[in-house]
């Protein structure tokens, strides 16, 4: 069973900047994160394959920056300019495809005045 842990997640203001990270029990070929708002779908925001290939959602293109280190089996997301539709709880997720099949708890990042 794959374990997944996150850690980053906070509250920031607008146009602030926060760093999420989520080690794994192992690595797998595909890491990321996901995240869910209150009364909406969990959306993937970014993912990462362990040859660097990466997939964003739009809405966070320029904005988000997915890294990972293989050999910690760790994966970052650096979040800048952050805004108030960012908040969200935010999911590691690790898996063969970016359709993931373990999860970590989840962080809360909130983004308000």
């Amino acid at each position: 069973q794959v374990q997944l842990v996150e850690s980053g997640g906070g509250l920031v203001q607008p146009g602030g900047s926060l760093r999420l990270s989520c080690v794994g029990s192992q690595n797998i070929y595909v890491m990321g994160w996901y995240r869910q708002a209150p009364g909406k779908q969990r959306e993937l925001v970014a993912v990462v394959s362990s040859g660097g290939n990466t997939i964003y959602a739009d809405s966070v293109k320029g904005r988000f920056t997915i890294s990972r280190d293989n050999a910690k089996n760790t994966v970052y997301l650096q979040m800048d300019s952050l805004k108030s539709v960012d908040t969200a709880v935010y999911y590691c997720g690790a898996g063969v495809t970016y359709r993931f099949a373990y999860w970590g708890q989840g962080t809360q990042v909130t983004v308000s005045e």
